[in-house]
């Protein structure tokens, strides 16, 4: 019987144990589960280049958020996926986060194009089952928040840039307008400047940033 090679990376070690035991305990249909563990960046690297040797993981389950590192820089689970798309291209990747925004999701849609995205709240056995039957055969498997997520941005037709995503998130968590020059490629007045485009894009040019916030995320951008 074949074996599907399966590697889940998060932090929390109880978490991947957990998806460990219900799949490879599961009676699947001509396939057996053989699961993998990691909980750091780098310790999920080392066993992606470990399996390139002899059998690539067939797929890889990703947290967003991961252990540290030990390098300067934090590591997501979204750098490791676009890292993971490059060296092992055949593997199937499913992102299993808590992080369930429009912004979160879809940048990851961008960036990596996985087969898959779970929301944590929505897994239990039966989805985590289905999940890999369907990635296996017809991939893509979203959760429901997941897919409204993904729906109800593409049913968006105003098209920003990669800074006017920026804004708008960091406006969403409460970061000051002067404090945006530390995550955004943009000086302070350029950032003002895309502020007052947003606001006329959205027509809400004469309200405050909490218009602009409430209207971005009924359109589906955070």
């Amino acid at each position: 019987m074949k074996v599907i090679k399966i590697l889940a990376v998060d932090d929390h070690e109880m978490t991947t144990m957990g998806y460990k035991f219900i799949l490879e305990d599961t009676s699947f249909e001509g396939f057996t589960v053989q699961m993998d563990t990691a909980k750091s960046f780098e310790g999920a690297q080392k066993k992606i280049e470990e399996s390139l040797k002899s059998f690539p993981y067939d797929i890889l389950l990703l947290d967003i958020q991961l252990g540290p590192n030990s390098g300067d820089t934090i590591k997501t689970g979204e750098d490791l996926g676009i890292w993971a798309r490059k060296v092992s291209p055949d593997s199937l990747i499913v992102f299993m986060s808590s992080f369930s925004d429009n912004y979160r999701i879809n940048s990851i849609m961008q960036s990596v194009d996985p087969e898959g995205y779970m929301v944590k709240s929505e897994i239990d056995q039966q989805s985590l089952q289905a999940m890999v039957r369907t990635v296996l055969k017809a991939p893509p498997y979203y959760t429901q928040k997941a897919l409204a997520a993904i729906r109800k941005r593409m049913a968006n037709d105003m098209a920003l840039d990669e800074n006017d995503k920026k804004i708008l998130y960091h406006l969403s968590i409460g970061t000051k307008t002067k404090d945006m020059v530390n995550y955004i490629s943009l000086s302070l007045p350029g950032i003002e400047n895309r502020k007052r485009h947003l606001k006329a894009i959205f027509g809400v040019e004469k309200q405050n940033d909490q218009a602009l916030i409430t209207e971005s995320r009924n359109r589906g951008f955070i």
